[in-house]
């Protein structure tokens, strides 16, 4: 059975950081997002209020920070590795995060299929954000969705990655899901339970498994 996985960035292909965390980390303003970042947490804020703040934190951003972020990021290990072998399968991979479109989409150039991401303005910034392009856990299963019908695929094809409460309705939307490096309550709604640091192993607790094979 062909299958698309579904990676959440921040937190899970990212250990314990997040774009936005990066981005601003790039312009010495990370007092300033641990604050956002408290706020959303605790659910003080939604992400277009989120979006909205950060998008007013970053009015100095330009595309060589976004790429100094990338390339510094805390990413876990082999996921070049794991897509590779999902494409070699005749699989197919692709991330669905909140974080900004603009970083989350640069994950294509390490193999993913797709990178979807909160649409802002290109960078540097010389529009307002338009919060009707922010994602959110619910629009997540939608961009799911429109993969699936791209794809040729439906949800029951899907394997979903993710640590936080952001993942918990795609959790609850497809039949196979990892929880990676996730809270305690998201890892109890998941099929797949993965703390470390290297994809690979998080991505052998679905391979092994896949009906009709071994993982190679």
């Amino acid at each position: 059975m062909t299958r698309l996985h579904i990676f959440d960035l921040d937190g899970t292909l990212m250990h314990g950081s997040a774009a936005p965390v990066e981005l601003s980390r790039q312009l010495g303003l990370t007092a300033e997002i641990a604050e956002l970042e408290r706020a959303f947490s605790a659910r003080e804020i939604g992400p277009p209020e989120f979006a909205v703040g950060v998008h007013a934190l970053w009015a100095d951003l330009t595309p060589a920070h976004v790429r100094a972020a990338f390339e510094g990021a805390p990413w876990l290990a082999g996921i070049r590795e794991v897509w590779r072998e999902i494409r070699e399968r005749g699989e197919f991979c692709a991330v669905i995060s909140l974080s900004p479109s603009f970083f989350v989409e640069l994950l294509v150039e390490w193999g993913a299929h797709a990178a979807h991401g909160s649409v802002f303005p290109e960078v540097p910034f010389t529009r307002p954000v338009d919060v009707t392009g922010i994602l959110t856990p619910e629009r997540k299963v939608e961009v799911a969705d429109r993969l699936c019908a791209r794809f040729g695929l439906a949800r029951s094809q899907c394997v979903a990655y993710g640590d936080s409460m952001t993942d918990a309705v795609l959790f609850g939307a497809v039949p196979v899901s990892v929880a990676v490096n996730a809270q305690p309550h998201v890892a109890a709604r998941a099929t797949h339970v993965y703390r470390g640091l290297d994809l690979r192993d998080a991505y052998q607790l679905v391979a092994a498994a896949r009906p009709g094979g071994e993982a190679s």
